[in-house]
């Protein structure tokens, strides 16, 4: 797999900085039940890494003494790491938010028959990826049966009041097959709600649009494929100042599964560290050390956020109609 961090540090990306840290981005593992061609973050069956107890229990205690407001858990298929559901439910007693970044077909996972019923039992909110509402669209993506392994997790969920009981958030994220930007969200939303209550029964709350990030095997096939460049040059063209101030890593610090700290989970994949005295700082190193005001360490990749309508891990920065 081709690293496109050469080929993005060198393109230049307007200065940004903190803001006041409310959202904790944490990736537990890069095991997965998929192997997706968009993941970002290259997570497969095959992978190994996965954060320990004793990392978990230093992302509790950061939760609580800085007071955290939205635990964030990422993937790989988060689910899969052991002290997955002992974070949940630390963070949800302290008082967090917690979304999971759920790939639906988790569910049906031997071992995990009963995730759904935790998830709902903590107040879990779920996001949860569904790249298309068409079969072939979303098996082309991510792996055949993928799409009816999906339908069967978002029924079991509504089952259970995803998407129906106000306290039960499920949240979709539609990425698109190649490089181009994403559709209006709003649109693209109504889509989705019309398609999947006629044809499966299915509600959910909202739909997120993201762009996807040259970065990891979409990058590395972009490469291979000659299309880098002109797709860099679609994000940069495509750019809008106004977006700056709405994209996620002004509020949020990204931390890998060793506990490392980066701006955001993609420069967490870059490698990319944070403008500070250390050149990887561990979550351990800034209990107590405010960053507000602090830059932000960014690269080529980051127009991904900025572009169009913008992207961030909460969908569309704005309104594209505007």
């Amino acid at each position: 797999m081709r690293d496109t961090l050469a080929l993005l540090d060198r393109i230049d990306f307007p200065a940004i900085a903190r803001g006041r840290l409310d959202t904790l981005q944490v990736n537990v593992g890069y095991r997965c039940n998929q192997s997706c061609f968009h993941c970002h973050v290259g997570a497969s069956p095959k992978r190994t890494e996965e954060m320990d107890g004793e990392t978990i229990d230093l992302v509790l205690d950061f939760i609580e003494r800085r007071h955290i407001t939205t635990l964030d858990i990422t993937g790989g298929a988060p689910e899969l790491n052991p002290h997955f559901r002992r974070l949940a439910a630390g963070a949800r007693a302290r008082g967090a938010k917690v979304m999971d970044r759920c790939n639906l077909t988790i569910l049906e996972v031997e071992g995990h028959e009963d995730l759904g019923a935790f998830l709902a039992s903590n107040g879990i909110e779920i996001v949860a990826s569904m790249p298309c509402y068409l079969e072939s669209n979303v098996d082309a993506q991510r792996g055949k049966g993928v799409f009816d392994g999906s339908i069967r997790g978002l029924q079991a969920l509504n089952a259970l009041g995803y998407g129906r009981d106000p306290a039960l958030v499920l949240n979709l994220v539609y990425n698109p097959q190649g490089p181009s930007l994403p559709p209006p969200q709003a649109a693209l939303e109504a889509d989705y709600k019309r398609i999947l209550a006629e044809r499966y029964g299915i509600v959910f709350n909202n739909l997120f649009v993201l762009a996807n990030m040259p970065i990891q095997r979409f990058g590395s096939a972009l490469v291979t494929k000659g299309e880098f460049d002109g797709y860099l040059d679609l994000l940069q063209h495509a750019h809008l100042d106004a977006n700056l101030d709405g994209v996620m890593c002004r509020h949020l610090i990204s931390v890998d599964w060793q506990g490392y700290v980066y701006d955001c989970d993609f420069n967490q994949m870059l490698g990319l560290a944070m403008p500070h005295d250390k050149a990887r700082p561990y979550l351990r190193d800034i209990l107590d050390t405010p960053l507000d005001g602090r830059p932000i360490r960014v690269a080529g990749h980051c127009y991904g956020c900025t572009a169009g309508q913008g992207s961030s891990c909460g969908g569309a920065l704005k309104d594209a109609a505007e």
